[in-house]
């Protein structure tokens, strides 16, 4: 697990908005998270089992709220990222809390609704996707901390009209997210540089 958090760096985070089916949402924090495709639209993150090898909130309402047997296809979810200013509350969302507690009313972020999904979204994230699950992939079931992998279709995408512009390119600067480094490390995207592709020709 260090040598997987200490050199995959920095990564992307995944606060994933979910609701049980008794409608109790849920709000928790996953860095391994990434981008699958474009066609479908879709995303993955990866949340872990607890400790003792149950499911965390995030899954377990996944795997309920699916269209039924157990599999999770179909819940809905919303993935929001995390710019600096919501860094703080984000990293306070890992701590687990009781199963129908809310991180929203503990953190004092405000929830917005879904267009196509039953979990809220969080208002105060610049660019929120909402996800209906397509497959989630059970790598250990049981194992103490054992692996998971929720692979979600972007149904429908919202962005603050502060950091896209017409031909829907994100200005990283306004984003201004933040990214996990290893154990209690985070950084931010403000340090960057431009590189040709291909190769560099009449150099030398």
């Amino acid at each position: 697990y260090k040598l997987l958090i200490g050199g995959i760096v920095p990564r992307p985070i995944a606060f994933v908005s979910t609701v049980s089916r008794g409608g109790a949402d849920n709000l928790a924090p996953f860095s391994f998270f990434a981008g699958v495709s474009s066609d479908p639209m879709s995303l993955l993150f990866c949340p872990a089992n607890t400790p003792e090898g149950g499911l965390k909130d995030t899954l377990r309402n996944i795997l309920e709220c699916g269209d039924g047997g157990g599999t999770g296809v179909g819940a809905g979810f919303v993935v929001n990222i995390v710019s600096h200013a919501i860094a703080r509350p984000m990293a306070v969302c890992a701590e687990p809390l009781p199963h129908g507690e809310s991180e929203f009313d503990l953190i004092g972020l405000t929830r917005a609704p879904s267009r196509k999904v039953a979990a809220p979204r969080v208002l105060q994230s610049m660019l929120s996707y909402e996800c209906e699950a397509m497959q989630v992939i059970r790598l250990a079931p049981g194992a103490p901390g054992g692996g998971n992998i929720v692979i979600g279709r972007v149904v429908w995408v919202h962005v603050d009209d502060q950091v896209v512009d017409e031909k829907m390119h994100i200005d990283p600067s306004a984003l201004d997210a933040v990214g996990r480094m290893g154990g209690l490390d985070y950084c931010t995207t403000r340090d960057r540089f431009e590189m040709p592709m291909g190769l560099v020709r009449g150099s030398g």
